[in-house]
Parts: C-alpha cells; sequence; structure tokens
C-alpha cells in the first residue's frame, strides 16, 4: 500500500495537510454532477441500468458482486450484460465487445475476468453510454450493469448501487486528495442501495440500513493445468507466498491467514502489469493469486502458481429491488438518445 493510502486510513495522517486541495476537489465535483445529470438526467436507455460503484478509491469487491448479480438475475430469467470502463486495457477509446479470448491488455483485467466467469455480453468504453448503446446492439441484453460508473454522470442510471469495504470504511471520512473519497459520504443517501462488503454487524456500524456481502473462498485452481481443490482439500504446504495487484491486497492476505496459509504477501498498484520476473522465488513455494491478477499471468504460466476464486453471497432482497425496477417500467416504450 502507498504511502498516501496509509494515511488516508488513519485519523490524523499527514495528508490532512492537504484539506485545501480537498476543498476545491468538493466544489468541482459538485459542480460537475450537477451539469452532466442536468444535461443528461432524462437520456433513459431501453433496458434497465444498475450502476454497481463506491465512493472511494480502490477495491471495495465491485467486480465480484458484478459475476454473482449476473449468475443469479440469470437464474431468475434476464438476460443481463456488463459495461465496464476498460481500465488498464489500450482498447476502450471505442466500444469494444469483450470475449474470453480478449487479451488483457487491450479490455483490461477486469472485463476478462467478468467474461470468462459469466459467458454474458461485455463492451468496454471509456464512455459508457456508447458501451451501453454496442451493448445492446451486439448482444441478446435485456438489463445492463455498469461495472463502478457511480461517477459517471453522463450515463443515466435507473438503481445506483454503492460497495463499501466493511473493512476500511470511508477512512478518514475526507474527499481526495486529503482522503480517500470520490464524493462525500453523504452521497450514499442519494443511492438506492448501499452494500458492504464484510460482516452485518460492521455494516450496520459504517452506514446504517446498509447490507452485507460475503465473498468468501470457493476454489484453488492450479494456472497451469486447470486442476481445482476445495480450501479443505489443498495438499501441498501451506507456507506460500501471495501476490495481490488489486485495491485492496489486505483482503485478500485476509482471507488465505482465515484459511490457515502462511502467506507471504507481495503487493503491487492495482491492475498491475505483472512480469515473469515477479514470480521468481527461490524456495519453489507455492504461489497463490487472486482471479482478477491470474489473467495477467497466463502469458508465463509457472507451475508454482495458484489462483484463489471466490463466490459472492447476494442479498435477496437486492435481487428482488432490482427485479422490481425492471417490471415496474416500460422499457419497451423508451428510446434511447
Amino acid at each position: 500500500m502507498r504511502a498516501i493510502e496509509r494515511a488516508w486510513y488513519r485519523p490524523y495522517g499527514w495528508t490532512l495537510a492537504l484539506l485545501p486541495l480537498t476543498g476545491v476537489f468538493y466544489a468541482i465535483a459538485r459542480v460537475r454532477r450537477w451539469a452532466l445529470c442536468r444535461r443528461y438526467n432524462q437520456r433513459q436507455f431501453p433496458v434497465p441500468v444498475v450502476v454497481v460503484g463506491n465512493i472511494a478509491v480502490g477495491g471495495t469487491g465491485k467486480t465480484p458482486l458484478i459475476i454473482a448479480l449476473v449468475e443469479q438475475l440469470r437464474a431468475r430469467g434476464y438476460r443481463p450484460g456488463v459495461v465496464s470502463r476498460g481500465y488498464g486495457g489500450s482498447g476502450n477509446r471505442q466500444p469494444l465487445v469483450v470475449t474470453a479470448d480478449t487479451a488483457v491488455e487491450i479490455a483490461g483485467d477486469e472485463a476478462v475476468v467478468v467474461v470468462r466467469a459469466t459467458n454474458c455480453p461485455v463492451v468496454i468504453c471509456a464512455d459508457r453510454c456508447r458501451a451501453i448503446a454496442e451493448l445492446l446492439k451486439s448482444g441478446d441484453c435485456d438489463l445492463v450493469l455498469s461495472d463502478d460508473g457511480l461517477q459517471h454522470y453522463r450515463m443515466y442510471r435507473d438503481m445506483e448501487v454503492a460497495v463499501v469495504d466493511g473493512a476500511r470504511g470511508f477512512g478518514n471520512g475526507f474527499c481526495l486528495p486529503a482522503g480517500p473519497l470520490r464524493e462525500p459520504v453523504a452521497r450514499l443517501r442519494s443511492v438506492d442501495a448501499v452494500i458492504i462488503n464484510g460482516e452485518m454487524a460492521r455494516a450496520r456500524t459504517v452506514w446504517p440500513g446498509s447490507l452485507a456481502i460475503q465473498v468468501r473462498p470457493a476454489r484453488f485452481r492450479h494456472l497451469a493445468s486447470g486442476k481445482v481443490c476445495s480450501p479443505g482439500q489443498w495438499a501441498l504446504t501451506k507456507t506460500v507466498h501471495a501476490m495481490a495487484g488489486i485495491g485492496n491486497p489486505q483482503r485478500f492476505a485476509d482471507t488465505l491467514a482465515e484459511l490457515g496459509f502462511s502467506a507471504t504477501l507481495q503487493t503491487f498498484p492495482d491492475h498491475y502489469k505483472f512480469r515473469r520476473e515477479d514470480f521468481q522465488f527461490a524456495d519453489g513455494a507455492p504461489v497463490i493469486v487472486t482471479s482478477k491478477d491470474a489473467v495477467k499471468c497466463e502469458a508465463f504460466v509457472d507451475h508454482h502458481i495458484w489462483v484463489l476464486e471466490v463466490t459472492t453471497e447476494v442479498p435477496e432482497s437486492l435481487l428482488n429491488d432490482i427485479e422490481k425496477l425492471s417490471n415496474k417500467i416500460d422499457y419497451k416504450s423508451k428510446v434511447a438518445n
């Protein structure tokens, strides 16, 4: 974790000296939101759009939630599609339909993880409005999930879901650059659902009335062979290396510790492009990575690398609210602008 991030999550970190700049950031963010909402607020799409985002920088568990929502909405008879900015990829200037074979360097890690996990239509573009238009043109889709984009106010949304890291909360509570927030905590009053990635008791502390999700370890997958085993079937040494280029690597380390592993954690910036040299360890111990990082390691598959795959429990009430939204509005009468 970078020094500035560590300071954000301390009550009196050195970043409080940046509060004057935070005031400027906050003013600009408010004006921007007002202007974009006023200009684009009525430009609805012909299908419901549900944004799954956050108000803090760094990982909160949005992508595992998106994957779970796709699977469980599909089980209810919906045909969901996903749009994403394609962060970390070079192909997001124009709308791009992502497939399981699309290179991570082009689509970014998160989009590739989603399409491989769900096999649902996925389109990336820095302009999510154009991404949605392409998704509806090219895919059999009756509901759109936006992976992030809470602050992408050019995009009309029918429902906003904000995901909060239950362990880290809102840090020192300040907006950038003095704190980790893209928008003030008060922004959560206007969203439709606040989801805490963590225990329910913590959820009530962080934001009253919120719901909790549990991202749980499901299995280990050997990257080279595809062999899988449950955490209880792990037969190798539990003294391992853990590699993480995600927003909150400590959550990954904590999960391994809960499974009884003694892991030496090496952290990298979010969306880091791994190199073969990063995996050169003399002891020959297993190396465990996340699903998000695994898609960036396939070019130099090493027999020591294992992937920890997770599953997410989605609150039934959230699924019901999305279903009510879809049933409530006659989208066939809408015309996308």
